[in-house]
């Protein structure tokens, strides 16, 4: 079906079943679907489509954003950056007394402040507060789920690793991606148990995935925020 509300039309399926509500859902390929009690008139079907049409228009943009690919960033005032899952604009001022490049997270923006206003140093500068973010971020989550294990780990690493989020070796050492200071703290709390769970089991067999469905009950939830932003998790 074909409907259009505020200048934008949109084509979604209604599928009619035995349940007592309405439910609009997206898939990966960008597919809408509306399940709907049986019997229920087509205007009950669209006015509960135009209440829901931002976030529908919302999520039509992300996955014509995802399809695209990250655009290149700009290192210069408004550019936005990810950080525990929020967007934020950067401001850049230069500092030529300071020893080292840093930045400072100010509720609605990432201060950026470098010796020297070069692409190259803000993007280091931004790594680098993704690392130290990362670290403090991992060790706060690690001491917060410590109690549901017996064994604690041997060290915690943040590293530039691009196909994992988080591994854990034979000798419980824990090794982290820098850039998992991008995500809410959710997704970095089941990270770190899923990382945890390995101490306990190193493969991923059906203990492990108890293990963690236990710990975390809504660990989907999580996976697949990853899946579907990691995209833009970058710099």
């Amino acid at each position: 079906m074909l409907h259009t509300y505020s200048g934008e039309t949109i084509s979604f399926d209604i599928i009619y079943k035995k349940r007592k509500s309405m439910s609009i859902s997206i898939d990966l390929y960008g597919k809408i679907e509306v399940q709907a009690p049986k019997d229920t008139p087509e205007k009950d079907v669209l006015q509960s489509v135009e209440e829901k049409w931002d976030w529908i228009q919302q999520k039509i943009k992300e996955m014509r954003d995802r399809s695209s690919g990250p655009k290149k960033k700009v290192y210069d005032h408004g550019e936005s950056f990810l950080y525990l899952g929020n967007e934020y604009p950067i401001q850049v001022s230069q500092d030529i007394t300071i020893k080292q490049d840093y930045v400072v997270f100010e509720e609605d923006k990432l201060q950026i402040i470098v010796k020297q206003l070069e692409d190259e140093k803000i993007k280091q500068a931004l790594k680098r507060f993704y690392y130290q973010q990362c670290k403090l971020l991992v060790e706060r989550s690690i001491k917060s789920y410590q109690s549901h294990f017996k064994m604690k780990p041997k060290s915690i690493r943040i590293s530039d690793n691009n196909t994992n989020w988080g591994t854990c070796d034979f000798k419980q050492q824990l090794t982290f991606n820098w850039k998992l200071a991008m995500a809410p703290q959710q997704v970095i709390d089941y990270v770190v148990v899923h990382e945890m769970c390995h101490m306990v089991h190193l493969n991923h067999d059906r203990s492990f995935w108890r293990l963690v469905g236990k710990i975390m009950p809504d660990y989907k939830k999580q996976e697949n925020w990853l899946a579907l932003s990691s995209w833009k998790m970058t710099v």
